[in-house]
């Protein structure tokens, strides 16, 4: 019976109340394992007592107490939207969002309780411990009995029940709070409670007012209202005040107070409509009065309240904070505003007036003081308080008179940032404080965001239907969780210490080093939310997404201020974190650490130590780079980031010393000497920088010194390593080996036959080839084999030198030598092999193709060596280095993780084929040579076969990489900016030509050959740097790039000058001049190289998966086949070459022969079953044939007028589905299109990712036209979806006949069509849902595309794609237009409010589209701006008007949802006016990048009003009334000076022809001065006119005219310099400058007419 009962009951649910059953079901699990692990705290392993120690428990400890806090928060804030969205004041229950808010609850539980175990753990004593365990499960089970609660069937019934249940949870949070002691206070708590009880009590007052209304009402109709309205009103009243209980604990947060607000604004509302009821209800002058006080007494509580929880978190606002935040934000609108005088004066009054309020203010504090000194500094900081603002006044009056004067804005300006600087220093850091203030708020709030964008996308992980999205989410959620404890360091340090210089320069750091990882997290929550199919977990990581980029944008606006307001004391700061680095390094040789923290490993901390010192290297070539051009920005940031690289090096050094139990003392002393001299070169960069000494000066080159010697210590830092030293001692072991060669040779002496020695040397080889593949193997996967593999390296060497010289003492002079040559050569090469070893063991991200390179370059000087010193039968000695050399290759099919060559796909199966036939001429060359005794062909045949059997196995080891990395299941890697590889083979190039330069004996053929090695790769190293130069969105580092290829461009230019010198005349003296000439080259490279070796701009290397290495299997099978098969093979052939008459061999040669060649097609057969993608492919064709066709099954529906209306979500949500999914699957089209063309590798991951996005959006679109009204419209979201699943069908078709073959270009244009016209489909239905969306207000979407926006504006793509044809004025053009167009909408729609507020969200949607015009010109504007200045106050300005953008198109949205509503009206008014100032601001940028244009069209301007003054003068002078004011002037007086300002005119405006190319800057002064000269011409013209008297008419318009016509000419030549201004020589504007340039001013018949 009860069975089926349940089953009746579950019938007449409905799908989403079905959901939320099971969400509660799941979350009671939750938190039952929750309630079960709090039983015990967090195991630790034991800790030393070390200050790393010490500190590691202290930032543990608060970054978990921040994080717990962060989580409870949350929990409280979805506690209250619970008890908000299943309130009867809807009119029915949104249960996917009741389901998104438990779903917040039980995703941060699990990982609150790992948190409040990790503070247990930390805690001092067990009763601390046992006291917070306790309180959390008293929270769990609070918990637990609100989801009990909420269960759909129980919200209909008893609320107090539910409202009980969230008190408790408010009570058990607090609790909670109070043990872990976050700081958080009872008095706000209690004042919150009491202003929530206060608007209850006048709500109260209210109704029984209201009730009177309705007894005494007899209309029935109204009476009812009233009574409606009245309830309604009581159950938003306790909604508030159940709210209020929940959230006060945790009420800064910004969730928790948006829930109170929402609530606040809930009672408003009722209040309106229960007031409203009773007005209508009551005739009674008396009970309105009545009514309405009470109302009022109801509106002033509200208003308290929403105060209040506007406040809260902050401190107590005096009047000195009041006037120090309205100087602060107006100071900060006047120097966005340069360029907008108007505004700029404006903003002037603002800070003059609340400069005389604070004046005000501190001389009160004057006359209070009772001590004299006191008293008489809080005077003189008044006194020049005033004087900053009596000068700031004249600058804004003389500002104001002449607005288009640049000189007396930056006047203004000047005098701004003076009375900051003075308020600031007289208000003791007020304003620094502040700044710093809102940043420690920023950091704090955008850590907790983080933390729930964490939670919600680790519960979101068993929804997401692509799992390549969701790794790589949890990849970017793991290393924004490592950053988060030092932003919670860095806070508390600044908030324990606010006037702290040093506190204050870590907390920029840690912001900093926060944004990086987190931007890239939010992104990936963005890429995922598509594929996360359940509506409740979807709903949840949107609103933590948005509210997490919300907080990195107001993190990344406080960051900027405050580096404007903090960011002079780097330098300072980076010696001062030297200083303390040094000290804790002493420490640690004192008394070492012996317990590792948790997660250290060796192996990582090695490999951390090696890229350390690398990012050092990387930070100390910037520093020397912006100190040589004198920029203190750039020099500041590079300080900053060697500071934080530095400390992280300490941190791993005492890494290595902790977990090898040993004191370590070489790695720790060379630390310390690193900290040493890098406070050195901090400290002549200070000095440079301070004392403004020019570049080349011997400060400068005493940076340089300094900088050489810091790059000594790094790598001895890095030499110290454990495993390291071993290897180093191997490579002195080598050297020693190789200086005593040629004594040894002299004493050696050998009694055995030479046959003997030669077998020892041929066993010697063989051990030394096997010790290296051992070196290899450690280095590539075991680093803590390094040392024992490198001393058995080291003697395997030895041995093969005694060997060597055995056999070389037996032989003649001259092939002692070259025995010798080839021992050096063999040493040469071992060498290089342990050091290669060495970097590869020491960075496990390296790559570890030039391990394979030097491993082969080794077995080449071996097989030289066996040659040399070998005597055998013809081919003998051939057919054994061609076995080594093949058997060398072996190890390229261990599991291939690297690229192995830079050959795609195709061209490995092209290889591979053309590999095979090489192979099958040289096995029948080897055949036949051998038969008749042909032994010189024979060997060469020999030769050939292992060249072609070595490039197989290279092509297969390429293409299974490939193969591997094209799995889905595997993680492709990233590209670096610059292909460190490449950058390291060029250096080592350079320096070789360069030892050759030096050499005294080096021949002119040597020289000339290293001329051209040097020219070939220094132009490689600037190539390099261009292309970085563009990849770059940080302008920094794109500044460095391309200063680094001036400085090698033109150190190689001196260094080829005297190189050819020194070609015509070989002269002691030209030679040394030559080898002198490549020490500032060589300088140079290494500077550039060091700054490009950084990790930051090294490739990532892809993840392999299990399933990809077995995909790998049968391509690397027969690679082995082929080796084992060509070695048995050679074999064979080399007894043939002795005994041609061998039957048995012969068929062991046919025998191995048939092997390596059906190995070969097995090969080939593997690499074309294996092609990438198209197994992928097919997949995904299936998978839009099926969405097809439950497109054209629900087109069916439709026209059977059968489609039901799905209750597993609203029109709202299906639309935000579908825009999600289409703009994600816009955004991986062109992924999909390249992959297609030219990466084959990429196919499959690419196709995937798209194919992720079909599925949800057609389900979205179908689920939408469910609840569409008209068919029409239903039908025209199902056509429109299916023409997006049907391009994508096409381009699916194209990609697998492509295949990513470069070669199959015979597709690749039908690749393109079909990616073109998907593309426009795709942005069709995008429009399509837009309008539908913004027809309902709702204007998520909107949102959407302007963050998307604002994100692209600094990335790789963006500056990519700028047009370099344009000028920088051509986009301020656009952006013009398209920011005056936002200023309009804005005023627009505040206008609609009260007349037709259905037409808001078209005029967002509007916002949106020319605000994404704006942002998308943006990238090319910064990238052509004029100054570094002028590119980050327009993309800043950009920005904030983005953020401002937002805020108007969601008040918009709100406002047309609830057009009545008060409060939204009067939300969308203040957006709007906050929407204009940010376009002023953006205007002032504009304005102020392009100086020269604006004086352009100022003095075009003014130009035109000559040109209509002296009409009106032709006018008077035609009329016979021109007359000189002095009837004694005469035409000759006025003459000379005509003559001499037409001339100053000529050379003003060739001066302004040239303008054109020139900087803004000289263009603005060029314009200035031309019309200055004008203006002067024309008023001496019309005083010479006047001169010849009214009786000579003629004369007087012929004159006047002429000057007109110098005027008019003039005017179109600034127009035509405007638009040729920044052009390249061959513009048309160009051509039309030197058109109006031939008939300018200098060209007129002035003083011919004269």
């Amino acid at each position: 019976m009860i069975t089926q009962q349940l089953q009746i009951t579950n019938v007449t649910l409905s799908k989403p109340q079905r959901a939320l059953i099971s969400t509660l079901e799941s979350g009671r699990e939750i938190i039952t394992t929750c309630t079960e692990e709090l039983d015990t705290k967090a195991e630790l392993p034991e800790l030393g007592s070390d200050p790393a120690s010490v500190r590691w428990k202290q930032v543990t400890l608060d970054s978990s107490k921040q994080t717990v806090t962060s989580q409870i928060a949350a929990m409280n804030a979805a506690t209250a939207e619970v008890v908000t969205l299943t309130s009867s004041v809807h009119d029915e229950v949104d249960h996917t969002a009741v389901g998104a808010a438990v779903h917040t609850i039980t995703s941060n539980l699990p990982e609150m309780t790992r948190g409040v175990r990790m503070i247990a753990a930390l805690l001092e004593t067990d009763s601390e411990s046992n006291s917070l365990l306790l309180a959390t499960r008293s929270l769990c089970n609070a918990f637990s009995d609100l989801l009990s609660a909420a269960e759909p069937e129980k919200v209909a019934g008893p609320r107090p029940n539910l409202l009980g249940a969230a008190s408790k949870v408010g009570e058990a949070s607090s609790a909670v709070l109070n043990t872990i002691e976050t700081g958080h206070h009872h008095q706000s708590q209690d004042l919150l409670l009491g202003l929530a009880k206060a608007v209850a009590n006048t709500t109260a007052a209210l109704i029984l007012r209201a009730k009177t209304v309705a007894a005494r009402c007899p209309d029935e109709q109204k009476q009812n209202r009233v009574i409606t309205a009245a309830t309604a009103c009581a159950l938003a009243t306790s909604q508030l005040v159940a709210c209020a209980k929940v959230v006060a604990p945790t009420l800064d947060n910004p969730a928790c107070k948006e829930q109170v607000t929402a609530a606040c604004r809930e009672v408003g509302r009722a209040m309106q409509e229960l007031l409203a009821a009773c007005q209508d209800a009551n005739n009674d002058p008396d009970l309105q009065d009545s009514i309405m006080n009470a109302a009022q007494d109801v509106e002033t509580a509200l208003g308290q309240l929403q105060d209040h929880v506007r406040t809260a978190g902050q401190a107590e606002v005096t009047q000195h904070d009041e006037a120090l935040d309205i100087i602060l934000t107006s100071s900060d609108k006047l120097i966005a505003s340069h360029g907008n005088a108007a505004e700029m004066v404006r903003q002037a009054k603002i800070l003059a007036s609340a400069t005389t309020t604070l004046i005000q203010y501190i001389k009160q504090q004057a006359n209070d003081s009772a001590d004299d000194d006191l008293h008489h500094r809080f005077l003189a900081a008044a006194r020049q308080l005033a004087d900053a603002t009596t000068r700031l006044v004249e600058a804004a009056k003389t500002c104001a008179a002449s607005p288009n004067d640049p000189q007396s804005q930056k006047a203004l300006l000047d005098a701004a940032d003076a009375v900051r600087r003075t308020t600031n220093s007289a208000a003791s850091n007020a304003l620094k404080k502040k700044i710093i203030k809102r940043l420690e708020s920023a950091g704090k709030h955008a850590a907790a965001a983080a933390t729930q964008c964490m939670a919600a996308s680790q519960g979101a992980g068993p929804y997401n239907t692509s799992m390549a999205s969701q790794k790589a989410l949890i990849t970017d959620c793991r290393d924004t969780a490592d950053v988060i404890p030092r932003l919670v360091e860095a806070v508390k340090g600044t908030i324990h210490n606010s006037d702290d210089v040093h506190c204050q320069q870590s907390l920029l750091i840690a912001c900093n080093a926060f944004l990086t990882p987190a931007t890239k997290m939010a992104s990936s929550v963005k890429a995922a939310l598509p594929t996360v199919d359940d509506p409740a977990t979807n709903l949840q990581l949107s609103n933590c997404n948005r509210q997490f980029v919300s907080a990195l944008s107001e993190l990344r606006s406080a960051l900027c201020k405050a580096e404007e307001a903090c960011g002079s004391g780097e330098l300072e700061n980076a010696m001062h974190i030297c200083t303390e680095l040094d000290q804790q390094l002493q420490g640690l040789q004192q008394v070492p650490a012996n317990q590792p923290l948790p997660g250290e490993t060796l192996q990582q901390a090695m490999s951390d130590v090696t890229n350390l010192t690398k990012t050092v290297g990387a930070g100390l070539a910037q520093l020397l780079t912006a100190a040589s051009q004198n920029n203190q920005e750039d020099c500041g940031k590079a300080a900053r980031d060697t500071a934080s690289a530095l400390q992280k090096l300490t941190n791993s050094a005492r890494a290595v010393q902790a977990t090898t139990g040993e004191p370590q003392e070489s790695l720790i002393s060379a630390c310390r000497t690193v900290m040493q001299r890098c406070h050195s070169l901090l400290a002549e960069t200070h000095q440079l920088m301070s004392s403004g000494a020019p570049p080349g000066s011997s400060v400068s080159q005493s940076l340089t010194t300094s900088a050489r010697n810091v790059s000594q210590a790094l790598n001895s830092t890095v030499g110290a390593l454990p495993s390291n030293q071993a290897v180093d001692e191997a490579v002195v072991s080598i050297e020693r080996y190789t200086s005593s060669l040629e004594v040894r040779l002299q004493q050696t002496t050998s009694t055995k036959s030479y046959a003997v020695l030669q077998e020892e040397l041929t066993q010697a080889a063989h051990r030394l080839e096997a010790a290296s593949a051992d070196v290899v193997t450690a280095a590539k996967s075991a680093p803590h084999q390094l040392a024992p593999a490198s001393k058995g390296m080291s003697n395997a060497l030895g041995e093969v030198m005694g060997a060597g010289l055995g056999v070389a003492s037996t032989q003649t002079q001259e092939v002692r030598g070259n025995i010798v040559i080839s021992l050096k050569t063999v040493s040469t090469a071992s060498s290089k092999l342990l050091t290669t070893a060495k970097s590869a063991a020491s960075d496990s991200s390296s790559n570890k193709t030039a391990l394979q390179q030097a491993a082969r370059s080794l077995t080449d000087a071996i097989n030289g060596l066996i040659d040399v010193c070998t005597a055998a039968a013809p081919g003998q000695n051939e057919c054994d280095s061609a076995i080594r050399a093949i058997q060398a290759t072996k190890s390229l099919l261990q599991s291939p993780s690297e690229p192995v060559s830079n050959a795609s796909y195709y061209e490995c199966l092209e290889s591979v084929m053309e590999r095979s036939k090489s192979l099958g001429d040289a096995m029948t060359g080897i055949a036949n040579t051998a038969k008749n005794l042909q032994h010189e062909n024979f060997s060469h045949s020999v030769k050939e076969a292992s060249s072609a059997i070595c490039g197989l196995v290279e092509a297969a080891a390429q293409a299974a990489y490939l193969v591997a990395i094209s799995d889905p299941n595997s993680v492709l890697g990233r590209p670096g900016l610059v292909d460190q590889a490449a950058f390291a083979r060029a250096y080592e190039e350079i320096l070789r030509a360069c030892q050759i330069l030096r050499n005294e004996r080096s021949e002119q053929q040597q020289v000339l050959s290293a001329a051209t090695t040097i020219a070939k790769h220094t132009s490689a190293l600037c190539n390099a740097c261009r292309t970085a130069s563009t990849s770059t969105s940080n302008p920094v580092v794109k500044r460095h790039f391309v200063q680094s290829a001036k400085d090698v461009a033109n150190a190689t230019a001196s260094l080829v000058k005297e190189i050819k010198a020194l070609d015509q005349d070989y002269s002691p003296s030209n030679r040394a001049r030559c080898s002198q000439a490549t020490y500032p080259m060589l300088e140079a490279v290494e500077n550039l190289y060091a700054f490009a070796n950084s990790p930051d701009y090294a490739a990532v290397p892809a993840k392999i998966s299990p399933k990809a290495r077995h995909a790998q299997a049968p391509i690397t099978d027969a690679g082995y086949d082929i080796i084992d098969g060509a070695c048995s093979m050679i074999t064979s052939a080399k007894s043939l070459a002795v005994n041609p008459k061998d039957p048995p061999a012969w068929q062991d040669l046919a025998t191995h022969s048939k092997k390596v060649s059906d190995s070969i097609k097995s090969l080939v057969g593997s690499i074309k079953d294996k092609a990438p993608g198209i197994k992928e492919c097919d997949d995904s064709i299936d998978k839009l044939n099926l969405n097809i066709r439950n497109l054209d099954q629900t087109s069916l529906y439709v026209l059977d007028q059968n489609l039901r209306p799905r209750n597993d979500g609203n029109l709202q949500s299906f639309n935000e589905q579908v825009e999600n999914a289409g703009r994600a699957l816009l955004e991986n089209i062109d992924k999909v299109r390249q992959a297609g063309k030219t990466e084959a590798e990429k196919l499959s991951h690419a196709v995937i990712q798209m194919t992720s996005y079909i599925d949800p959006m057609v389900n979205a679109a179908i689920g939408s036209a469910s609840h569409m009204m008209s068919s029409k419209m239903q039908m025209s979201m199902l056509d429109q979806t299916k023409t997006v699943c049907e391009c994508g069908l096409q381009l699916l078709y194209s990609c697998k006949e492509s295949g990513g073959n470069t070669r199959a270009s015979h597709s690749h244009t039908d690749l393109d069509d079909a990616a073109d016209t998907m593309k426009e489909t795709l942005q069709e239905l995008l429009s399509t849902v837009e309008s539908i969306a913004t027809e309902a207000g709702v204007v998520s979407g909107l949102i959407e595309s302007i963050t998307t926006s604002m994100n692209r504006m600094g990335d790789r793509s963006a500056v990519s794609q700028v047009d370099e044809s344009y000028s920088f004025v051509d986009y301020q053009t656009s952006m013009v237009a398209a920011a005056k167009e936002i200023a309009r909408l804005s005023q627009e729609m505040v206008s609609k409010i009260s007349v037709d507020p259905s037409q808001l969200g078209q005029l967002g949607a509007s916002v949106a589209h020319q605000f994404n015009k704006l942002a998308g010109e943006t990238a090319g504007a910064v990238y052509l701006s004029s100054t570094p200045d002028v590119a980050t106050r327009l993309r800043a300005s950009v920005h904030e008007l983005g953020q401002s953008c937002i805020t108007l198109i969601a008040n918009g949205g709100a406002c047309q949802s609830a057009p009545q509503d008060t409060y939204c009206q009067r939300d969308l008014a203040e957006a709007a006016r906050h929407t204009s100032e940010k376009v002023v601001h953006v205007l002032a940028a504009l304005q102020a990048g392009s100086q020269g244009t604006q004086a352009c069209i100022n003095a075009a301007s003014t130009v035109s009003g000559i040109i209509g003054d002296l009409d009106t003068t032709i006018m008077f002078a035609t009329a016979g009334t021109l007359n000189a004011e002095n009837d004694d002037d005469c035409f000759s007086d006025h003459r000379e000076n005509i003559l001499k300002t037409a001339k100053a005119l000529v050379e003003d405006t060739k001066t302004l022809v040239a303008g054109a190319a020139s900087s803004q800057e000289q263009l603005a002064v060029a314009a200035q001065n031309a019309v200055s000269t004008i203006v002067q011409l024309a008023e001496t013209v019309k005083n010479g006119a006047a001169s010849l008297g009214a009786n000579n008419p003629d004369a007087q318009v012929m004159l006047v005219n002429a000057v007109k016509d110098v005027a008019m000419a003039l005017g179109d030549l600034i127009h035509a310099t405007k638009a040729a201004s920044g052009k390249s020589i061959n513009d048309p504007a160009m051509t039309c400058l030197k058109e109006s340039a031939k008939v300018g001013p200098d060209h007129l018949p002035l003083q011919q007419l004269i």
